[in-house]
């Protein structure tokens, strides 16, 4: 199959005939084969299933899925000092998303904050041009489609720009990273956390999971250390992983009362 694309998380992955067995995302605690058993698809028939809308979404224009596919986040542009990010990935590309963001300036890079996320990348990567796409090391393994235009970073943290930070949280993987924009899109600067902060119903909180489908609770000494790591730096406004989940004003009080109640609930 040319490129199949696991119909669970979304994955995209190396040409492969037969098509693999399983999908490794998938077979992990932090994933779940679907319950239908391992199904695949290709980006070309997708385009036929599905189609992508842009929309803003408290003041960033955003990519998803219509209808919803897999896991269901959005990837959504922003434009820094550190250039035009897109922030997340989307197993499809359509001409016309790809023109819609050209109208805005372009994407000059991919910025992926875990595995679950990675989508196809490579696709995105080459549709805009051969953009580079930023991934922690530390979740190398899980790359199934390799290309040239994929750098990996190390550390705890990588500064973009004066404005825009790549932090490593852990916890839901070793890599599980949040991108930090101290000037944007509003005063007082955003996080955008993927899944390692997971902004909560209420949008007046975030927690911390290790497995979300799965419901496993994240290690309390890694929640410590991202609530370290994550300590310095002050933003207004969270944006979680899907359209909508976000919160607007007061964001590192409630991320700072967040990680407070999480870690006194484990400990009750």
């Amino acid at each position: 199959m040319h490129h199949p694309i696991c119909t669970t998380c979304g994955t995209q992955f190396a040409s492969a005939t037969p098509v693999p067995a399983a999908c490794p995302l998938c077979e992990d605690d932090r994933q779940y084969v679907g319950w239908g058993g391992q199904a695949w698809t290709t980006h070309e028939a997708l385009a036929g299933s599905h189609r992508l809308e842009l929309a803003d979404d408290d003041g960033v224009p955003g990519l998803t899925h219509e209808p919803g596919f897999a896991i269901n986040q959005r990837a959504v542009l922003l434009r820094t000092d550190a250039g035009n990010i897109l922030w997340e990935c989307l197993s499809l590309v359509t001409p016309d998303a790809v023109e819609a963001l050209k109208a805005r300036g372009g994407v000059d890079l991919i910025a992926i904050s875990h595995p679950h996320f990675y989508a196809s990348m490579v696709e995105w990567s080459d549709a805009l041009g051969g953009v580079p796409v930023l991934l922690h090391a530390a979740d190398r393994r899980w790359v199934h489609r390799s290309s040239p235009h994929v750098e990996f970073w190390s550390g705890d943290e990588r500064a973009l720009s004066p404005d825009v930070t790549l932090v490593r949280c852990g916890g839901h993987f070793d890599g599980s990273t949040a991108l930090h924009w101290k000037r944007g899109p509003r005063p007082g600067g955003a996080l955008f956390p993927g899944d390692a902060l997971q902004v909560a119903a209420d949008r007046r909180h975030v927690s911390f999971m290790y497995s979300y489908p799965n419901l496993i609770p994240m290690k309390p000494a890694d929640v410590r250390a991202m609530r370290d790591r994550l300590a310095r730096f002050e933003f207004e406004d969270v944006f979680g992983f899907s359209r909508g989940r976000n919160i607007v004003g007061g964001g590192r009080a409630a991320v700072d009362r967040s990680f407070e109640r999480w870690l006194a609930a484990v400990a009750a």
